[in-house]
């Protein structure tokens, strides 16, 4: 039987399949109220850190004064941070005071680490682990990622600057100046890129691929790129300005990093799913009719197997063997089509226990029980079958609380029907 099938076809069906359980999880986990606690966070955190930024510029500016390069500098990061705006809506006093500077330093301090643990406690729903960090890594964790965040903000934010300030210099070229813009925008997404890679590979317990991660970063970026070069034609500052008045500015920034968070936390969660839509997909398939609380779009998204047949799929003619008594192999069976015959070894000759019909998984005691196959499989008729190694099975079970009960009766049955056989042997 020809298992090979139209790749363009199982692409569609596993993007489809991933769309719909990272869009299901996202909901069921209440990423948006994760994606709230994180903007507020980021809110706190924002306020002192663009305190001690005024504090630094008013030191360029000082410099700046003297000293050529550092007035180029000055005048590229203030028009590329658009500090003027800043001031005009609160965020940066216009006289900045020193005794202002240990409260500021104490908020950041607080805030910063409420912010880690904020997007910890997202990941912790997203990526569910078995096991815990230990306290003293929970603990010293913000202390390294701030650092590392703010490390590589500062060398995105100055670059940028100094970029868009020499594209805009009428010495140069309109081409010199547009590739500027353009190496300025590749430059400020891989600074995106290489932040949202180090939080989606490195923060959840259980980490997930490293060529996966990238590629769903990048998506991720992108998205981000698109939200902040997009955010102020749909929103615009001065309409909160005259609804809120002097709160209008932390409003409208509030309300931009909480879309910032719901598309970071989407696609972490689509990372997530990338990683089980095989598990969702057998699932949905091993269990057939017996599932609960299906709707008519999950039954469509699923409903074709031609995808898990290409990846799991085996087929075998009759009389081959499947499964010999007495091997040390773990994989199990799901039978997609055909019948198998389960024999046993006895001193009066093998010894035809029953046949499996479609439907049926098998071939799992070896497994759960860690020990040699205690019978023979051998197909009766044409056979397709799917084959999972043991970690597959072990997700299953782990992700299905029906399908491990069915696998726990089925265990026990034929467990009884393997004893009754014994019993019956004669001279035993």
């Amino acid at each position: 039987m020809n298992l090979r099938v139209m790749p363009q076809q199982n692409t569609l069906d596993w993007l489809s399949q991933v769309g719909y359980t990272t869009l299901r999880l996202f909901m069921k986990n209440g990423l948006q109220n994760h994606a709230a606690a994180t903007a507020f966070y980021f809110m706190l955190s924002a306020t002192p850190l663009l305190l001690l930024l005024s504090y630094a510029m008013q030191l360029l500016g000082r410099l700046a004064e003297t000293y050529v390069p550092a007035t180029m500098l000055f005048a590229a990061l203030y028009n590329q941070l658009r500090l003027d705006v800043l001031t005009e809506v609160g965020f940066l006093p216009r006289q900045t005071q020193l005794a202002a500077g240990g409260v500021g330093l104490l908020t950041l301090l607080l805030s910063s680490r409420g912010l880690v643990n904020a997007v910890q406690s997202a990941f912790k729903v997203i990526f569910p682990a078995d096991v815990k960090r230990r306290f003293v890594t929970s603990w010293l964790l913000p202390l390294v990622i701030i650092p590392v965040a703010l490390g590589l903000l500062g060398i995105a934010g100055i670059a940028q600057a100094v970029l868009t300030f020499f594209s805009s210099v009428e010495l140069i070229g309109g081409f010199q100046a547009t590739l500027l813009k353009i190496l300025n925008a590749i430059f400020v997404l891989f600074m995106m890129w290489l932040l949202v890679f180090l939080a989606y590979w490195r923060l959840p317990i259980a980490r997930p691929k490293a060529r996966e991660t990238a590629i769903v970063a990048l998506l991720a970026s992108i998205s981000l790129f698109l939200l902040f070069a997009m955010f102020g034609h749909f929103f615009r500052l001065e309409n909160y300005q005259s609804l809120y008045g002097a709160l209008g500015g932390a409003v409208f920034v509030l309300i931009g990093a909480y879309f910032a968070c719901n598309v970071f936390y989407l696609w972490a969660q689509c990372l997530y799913a990338i990683g089980k839509v095989d598990v969702e997909a057998l699932e949905r398939l091993f269990l057939g009719g017996e599932g609960q609380g299906a709707n008519k779009l999950e039954v469509y998204v699923f409903s074709r197997a031609n995808r898990l047949l290409e990846r799991y799929g085996k087929s075998f003619a009759p009389g081959e063997t499947l499964i010999e008594e007495g091997d040390q192999s773990e994989i199990a069976y799901f039978l997609y089509s055909g019948e198998v015959g389960i024999y046993k070894k006895t001193e009066g000759g093998e010894r035809n226990l029953g046949a499996l019909k479609e439907g049926q998984l098998f071939g799992e005691m070896a497994y759960l029980l860690k020990e040699k196959r205690t019978a023979t499989a051998r197909a009766e008729t044409e056979v397709v079958v799917l084959a999972l190694p043991p970690h597959i099975l072990e997700d299953l079970m782990r992700h299905s609380a029906p399908l491990s009960r069915r696998i726990i009766d089925t265990l026990c049955q034929r467990l009884e029907k393997m004893n009754l056989a014994t019993q019956e042997i004669p001279g035993r």
